[in-house]
């Protein structure tokens, strides 16, 4: 398909960034992420596995696309793709989150799980989706 004006190229960052760090409360528990960056969108992938997990194959999870509102700058809108219940809030925050401090379209794919990183409290997960913010963000602004 032509590409008038510009190369496909554009459209496609170098690799994705795969890349896995252990929860800040629960050092038993990785996630592991890919972070494909483009021009006009960014998607993440996240999992996370436990350290007693047997190797057991984990769900798909929940994908979302979540936008910026041009209107309400401080929000975003999003729309679940694939629905998985126990994954699509934390799913949905993240990339609401993402797509607001990025200024453009996320695509975010998670079947991340705090049951097993120590029971899976409040702020285990609170500690844990900070984190992978901060890391996303930190491997975007990096290749800026």
């Amino acid at each position: 398909m032509a590409n008038p004006g510009g190369s496909s190229t554009e459209l496609i960052s170098t690799r994705p960034i795969e890349l896995s760090f252990t929860l800040p409360k629960a050092p038993g528990t990785r996630v592991y992420l890919q972070i494909t960056t483009r021009t006009t969108s960014v998607i993440v992938f996240l999992t996370t596995v436990g350290d007693h997990e047997s190797h057991s194959l984990s769900s798909l999870g929940s994908f979302v696309y979540a936008l910026p509102d041009r209107l309400n700058p401080g929000q975003s809108i999003s729309t679940p793709l694939c629905i998985n219940e126990p994954t699509l809030e934390f799913t949905t925050r993240l990339a609401k989150i993402l797509s607001r401090k990025l200024h453009k379209p996320v695509y975010v794919g998670g079947s991340a799980s705090f049951g097993y990183a120590g029971g899976g409290t409040v702020e285990e997960e609170v500690e844990g989706f900070k984190r992978i913010v901060e890391v996303v963000m930190s491997q975007i602004n990096k290749g800026d």
